[in-house]
């Protein structure tokens, strides 16, 4: 009997199921993080602790699953060429964890994934094939992110105290919180994507004009690059990710909005499937 794995892995923990050929879930296990650009030792312990709790009361050798993971920072091929060498499964493809969420998120039917979280990445599926953009980090991208907006919040109270944009109450706010300009430069220098996100709520669900200029302008860039992505189709648009019901709210009257038909895990079974 040919067995399927699944893994959706990012970098807050792994999640593995096993499937057999007409789809029917097995087992579930779950592990750690993966993240494999940043860690590809604790990538493939966790993924093995996970695989093994979804393969636990069953007599599947590892070395017979056909594989397919979804995992955090898999758009780095030398980490993935390294992770794949460690593997033991009888075939094992590696994408990123944005291509498995998008399909799990359409199935297989045409149209664009927007995962607006910390980070963000997007991804179109036309006629079954799936390409990601963006995701390429918190310095570098994440356009409309709740890291991109977070940072973009401390750089606006930085240019109102140097009083080349509007104080507002929210900037007051941040400032005082921080410790003033010396505070913010501080965190910058040291906080972690995650932490920049922390302030994102405070923007999306603000009517400080600071807050709406902010959001205005995410919403404006997240617009942009979906009508690119579109090029010239009318494909449904699912987003996903805390953020993902803010953004859905100003763009719905453009485009058909769609809720998820599955999760990442689903998405990684399903490209399993079509493996054999």
């Amino acid at each position: 009997m040919v067995v399927f794995l699944g893994i959706d892995g990012g970098g807050t923990g792994c999640r593995a199921a096993v499937a057999d050929s007409a789809g029917t879930i097995l087992g579930l296990g779950a592990a750690g993080p993966a993240n494999v650009n940043t860690d590809v030792t604790g990538t493939f312990a966790n993924i093995m602790t996970a695989t093994r709790q979804a393969l636990s009361g069953h007599t599947i050798a590892e070395t017979d699953l056909v594989a397919v993971l979804g995992l955090a920072g898999a758009n780095i091929s030398a980490a993935v060429d390294h992770l794949h060498q460690m593997l033991p499964f009888a075939r094992t493809r590696i994408v990123t964890d944005a291509v498995t969420a998008a399909r799990g998120a359409l199935g297989g039917a045409d149209g664009i994934v927007a995962a607006m979280g910390t980070g963000s990445v997007f991804a179109v599926q036309r006629a079954g094939a799936m390409r990601q953009f963006g995701g390429r980090g918190f310095v570098l991208g994440d356009q409309g992110s709740g890291a991109v907006l977070g940072r973009t919040l401390l750089a606006e109270a930085l240019r109102a105290d140097d009083g080349f944009a509007p104080m507002t109450p929210l900037l007051v706010e941040v400032l005082g919180e921080f410790g003033g300009i010396e505070g913010i430069i501080t965190f910058g220098f040291r906080a972690r994507p995650a932490e920049f996100a922390a302030l994102a709520p405070r923007i999306v669900q603000s009517d400080d004009p600071a807050a709406r200029r902010i959001f205005d302008d995410a919403v404006k860039e997240v617009r942009g690059i979906v009508e690119t992505l579109q090029a010239g189709d009318r494909l449904p648009l699912v987003f996903l990710g805390g953020l993902g019901p803010s953004y859905a709210r100003h763009l719905g009257e453009l485009w058909e909005i769609r809720a998820p038909l599955g999760s990442g895990l689903d998405g990684a079974v399903r490209l399993a499937l079509e493996e054999a």
